[in-house]
């Protein structure tokens, strides 16, 4: 294999849990959740309408982590029949959970209700294959499901509210499931209002400790909240409420939002044009409350840091496309489908066909990864753009910086081979760059700034679309190789 991952791939070395320094993820993993279940804990993050959906991800140490498997690899359930569910729709912070030997998954779209996705057989391990999603309580504006087993097998289930959905948010609700978790039983109870003084209480993450239901929750908002815990003897409260983790003093923004294993808190911190990057905080107990961070504050370095990597390191990548499949650190803007592309292992090329779109903000298939937080890349590729004869007009192809408002880098029509580059500095500054030999590199264009997406960072890649002019074949761009270089 040709293919070296470095950057965004995963270092597999083994440290002792004593010694970190955060971010742990400095890429956008969105409303992280977690668990442990023998030696591996896993993670999965919101994907909303990006393919692969609801990655997992898998650590020994719960600081490096490695992409294993993705439980909705094609398509976001609910839009099948469209190219993409709408930008920053589709899978809104997910729960994973293992109970009676299935690992279970339950996420909300704020438009369709609350899913959750099974295991397909009794494993203690992922990868593993994976049920068609079940919508378990249809709603709009019913999202941030978690799910907790009693010692009887009773099934509850705690969520929140989209006020841009359902017009009402800052409130928690709980509602009993059929003992399989795929059905509802008992409708809501409201049993926590945020208003006035946490407001926009969401993304609650259910747990039992000693004789106590706990819901961990965040408030106040993703760029300047807290991280709330509450406590009760009964699933449906009354719930007593602390403030657990905020930013006070220190540089981490609204730290909130993750999940409790052992000994163990992680959660997000809104980067801005990188998206949500990830935490990981010691977490101890003291009469009966979680104590998260330095006494409530979040650490940037944890016990007798030195020098350990974070879990997803910036480090150098080369890759040249010699393997059948795409690595999981690509994604496409939306449902995933044959005719996007060709992974030609034999020639260690990629081929991107061009596909109908009115545009790249709605083009379903752009194939594009994450970028890496206050850290400046070179992001370079050799390319081939062949549009399809007589149809040059229609098609359009090359490298983009893609968030709220896209950049594109065109490579010309000409089927010869161009090296392309983009160059992102530290504050996500951007500019294009074209060279015939890559030796002597002409500047395409003016800077501009990266801008995030809806509910994501930014991401960067390649596009291949074409008018709706109907058309019975497709011009399409060549991938050779990809090197995405960290700078000085």
């Amino acid at each position: 294999m040709k293919r070296i991952f470095l950057l965004l791939a995963l270092s597999l070395s083994l440290v002792p849990l004593r010694a970190y320094e955060n971010p742990i993820l400095p890429f956008d993993f969105s409303d992280p959740d977690v668990i442990r279940l023998g030696k591996y804990y896993y993670m999965t993050y919101s994907t909303f309408a990006s393919t692969p959906g609801l990655q997992i991800l898998r650590s020994e140490d719960a600081i490096h982590w490695e992409y294993i498997d993705a439980a909705l690899p094609d398509t976001v359930p609910g839009y099948g029949h469209l190219d993409a569910c709408p930008a920053g729709c589709g899978v809104w912070a997910p729960s994973i959970r293992f109970h009676e030997g299935r690992f279970y998954i339950y996420y909300g779209d704020p438009d369709i209700g609350i899913f959750c996705i099974r295991s397909a057989a009794k494993s203690e391990k992922i990868p593993c294959r994976w049920e068609q999603a079940v919508l378990v309580k249809a709603g709009k504006g019913l999202i941030d499901p978690c799910p907790i087993w009693d010692a009887k097998g009773r099934c509850y289930l705690v969520h929140g509210f989209a006020g841009s959905r359902a017009g009402f948010k800052s409130a928690l609700a709980v509602c009993e499931l059929a003992s399989d978790g795929l059905s509802v039983v008992k409708d809501d109870e409201m049993v926590f209002d945020g208003h006035p003084n946490n407001p926009t209480v969401e993304g609650p993450k259910f747990y039992k400790r000693n004789s106590y239901y706990y819901i961990f929750c965040p408030a106040g908002g993703v760029r300047t909240g807290w991280q709330l815990c509450l406590r009760s003897k009964s699933p449906y409260g009354p719930y007593e409420v602390r403030r657990v983790l905020e930013q006070d003093t220190t540089a981490v923004n609204g730290p909130h939002q993750g999940a409790w294993v052992d000994d163990w808190f992680w959660h997000f911190q809104d980067a801005g044009t990188a998206g949500r990057i990830v935490h990981l905080q010691p977490l101890k107990w003291l009469r009966g409350w979680p104590v998260i961070g330095n006494e409530g504050r979040p650490v940037s370095r944890y016990k007798d840091y030195s020098s350990v990597t974070s879990g997803i390191a910036v480090e150098p990548l080369h890759e040249e496309f010699d393997a059948r499949s795409l690595a999981p650190e690509w994604q496409w803007s939306g449902n995933r489908k044959a005719v996007y592309s060709f992974c030609n292992a034999d020639s260690s090329c990629l081929r991107l066909f061009t596909y109908p779109a009115d545009g790249v903000q709605t083009a379903p298939n752009l194939l594009l990864r994450k970028i890496p937080a206050g850290t400046a890349i070179t992001f370079e590729a050799r390319v081939r753009f062949t549009p399809l004869k007589n149809n040059a007009a229609h098609e359009q192809a090359g490298l983009l910086v893609h968030g709220r408002q896209s950049r594109m880098l065109p490579v010309p029509g000409d089927g010869q081979w161009w090296y392309a580059r983009i160059v992102m500095d530290s504050t996500y500054v951007c500019r294009f760059y074209l060279s015939r030999d890559s030796r002597v590199w002409e500047l395409a264009g003016e800077p501009f700034q990266a801008v995030a997406g809806e509910w994501i960072g930014a991401r960067i890649g390649f596009y291949a679309t074409r008018d709706r002019k109907p058309i019975n074949d497709s011009g399409y761009l060549d991938i050779d190789w990809v090197n995405i270089m960290p700078m000085p």
